[in-house]
């Protein structure tokens, strides 16, 4: 009998009703106690008590109780269950529909796939309106550096001083393992064009810079192709959509400059001057792009803002944990059976991820030696770690590591680990715009040394002094290059240097030290 009540009081509560009991008008402060007084709804039509909010029940039952049951929707408000599990993304949840170039990328197949779909009445609710729907969806940058996408916009909402504000979108994807905005300008550029749109309209911007990089020449010129369909068909340029709003789309192209990656050095370049980053203050939205103020977004996260307009803000902060809302695009690469570019809901599991869309690691998981999750910049983390970790901002920051741009970069133990970082550095030390002396000095000093680990013939007390060098490049440079040449050093000696102790008393063992030879007279 007891397990009966068990079973009822469940349903109830299944059903979003809550229970309270009195027996003999005497409140019962334990709901799970005098279960038998449940029984009584075996007799009951529960569809009736369903019927009405809130419903009393009368009946008797053993031991000349006379208990009263009342169930109720209304009587304190349910809490939603804390979601524990993300992924797979379902079809009708992604955003970016066209990702793989199956269909048309051309007007035409974008409006079949619902893009500009009453944008007319998006860009009429106002500036306010879009910044909440912007603010509700939880949406952070998707460049790398995770600022929540609402206040980066509100910034621009300002009174007017007569200067016009401009939206530029950072196109200019160098990160190594990224290529993920590639693809949307590749195959859905009428997105990004639409997003600049409605992004404009947020922040009260005249027009909108799209800086692309310059090796990208199928992408810029789809871009264009989409940019003059769209001036064609009254989209975007006088009375946008018929709204009244007056808003332009140019494309920039760069020159192949991975530091104009950065905001300021973006800007710098847009102007026409050499592409080395502003010191802040004065931020972009003050005094940016011609003296005006600016606001600077990437690709991924201007191309969200329509369908978040479109579908609610509470739909994309549905997907994800807290403060790690939405969906994603994640680039794979390295040593994975297929390599892809998928999207997918935040806050997925890293090996989830990996199985489900790249056919796993090259020779299984116990295979896998460690990941670079967010693209070149960001630290490695080993197998164990990878085992459980999220991919999400807050979860790699408690790895130790960051989301960045999503670029999973995956090596197996087939890697030459300390090759691998060198090979990094390498790269940061080459695209140092050399203004400022810890990144200029201190990652060409990185560089030497980490050749010298490849070989093994540093000393071992010299794994604390990169360290420590890596230290004094981090958070001491006006951009974040030098952060992002000192990270993957500093990942590679937290999870790794028993690789790099190994690899200096294999080079000891084969070139032992010799005593010097003292000369006779």
């Amino acid at each position: 009998m007891d397990h009966v009540g068990d079973v009822l009081h469940y349903q109830a509560l299944s059903k979003g009703l809550r229970v309270y009991e009195k027996s003999n008008g005497v409140p019962v402060r334990n709901p799970f106690g005098a279960k038998h007084s449940l029984v009584w709804l075996c007799r009951a039509s529960l569809a009736s008590s369903r019927m009405l909010p809130t419903r009393m029940l009368w009946g008797a039952v053993a031991r000349q109780l006379t208990p009263r049951l009342t169930y109720s929707t209304a009587a304190q408000p349910q809490v939603k269950p804390k979601k524990t599990k993300f992924g797979p993304l379902s079809d009708q949840d992604r955003i970016f529909t066209n990702l793989y170039g199956r269909h048309d990328w051309r007007l035409k197949g974008a409006l079949k796939r619902g893009d500009w779909y009453k944008t007319k009445e998006i860009i009429l609710k106002g500036q306010d309106w879009i910044l909440n729907e912007v603010k509700i969806s939880g949406l952070r940058g998707r460049g790398g550096a995770g600022f929540p996408t609402g206040m980066k916009w509100s910034f621009m909402n300002k009174p007017s001083d007569g200067r016009p504000k401009y939206l530029v979108v950072n196109a200019d994807e160098g990160e190594p393992g990224t290529c993920k905005d590639r693809e949307i300008m590749r195959h859905d550029p009428h997105k990004l064009i639409e997003g600049c749109l409605v992004a404009g309209k947020a922040m009260g911007a005249r027009a909108a810079y799209i800086y692309i990089r310059g090796e990208f020449y199928n992408e810029s010129s789809n871009l264009q192709v989409a940019i003059n369909e769209a001036y064609k068909a009254g989209l975007i340029g006088k009375n946008a959509c018929g709204s009244g709003y007056h808003f332009d789309v140019f494309v920039m192209r760069g020159a192949g400059a991975y530091i104009c990656g950065e905001e300021t050095a973006l800007i710098e370049s847009l102007e026409g001057k050499q592409g080395k980053p502003r010191l802040k203050p004065p931020f972009p939205a003050d005094i940016g792009v011609f003296g005006c103020p600016t606001t600077v977004s990437n690709v991924e996260t201007v191309a969200v803002a329509p369908t978040i307009c479109r579908r609610g803000g509470a739909w994309f902060a549905s997907f994800g944990r807290e403060r790690n809302s939405g969906t994603k695009l994640f680039n794979i690469s390295g040593h994975v059976n297929k390599p892809c570019t998928v999207e997918e809901e935040m806050s997925v599991p890293l090996r989830e991820l990996l199985e489900r869309h790249a056919g796993g690691v090259r020779g299984g998981w116990d295979n896998l030696l460690g990941v670079i999750p967010g693209g070149s910049s960001t630290p490695i983390i080993p197998r164990h770690v990878c085992d459980d970790v999220l991919m999400d901002f807050d979860d790699l920051v408690r790895a130790e590591s960051a989301l960045g741009t999503a670029a999973i970069i995956v090596m197996d133990k087939s890697t030459d680990v300390i090759r691998a970082i060198a090979r990094l550095v390498e790269f940061y030390k080459h695209e140092s715009c050399g203004q400022c002396t810890p990144c200029r000095e201190g990652v060409d000093w990185m560089d030497k040394m980490m050749w010298r680990f490849v070989r093994g013939e540093a000393a071992v007390s010299e794994i604390d002094m990169i360290w420590e060098l890596s230290k004094q490049i981090e958070g001491h440079t006006i951009c974040a290059l030098g952060d992002g040449a000192a990270w993957p050093v500093q990942g590679l000696i937290r999870h790794f240097r028993p690789v790099m102790e190994s690899r200096i008393a294999q080079y000891n063992k084969k070139n032992p030290p010799r005593e010097p030879e003292i000369e006779m007279i």
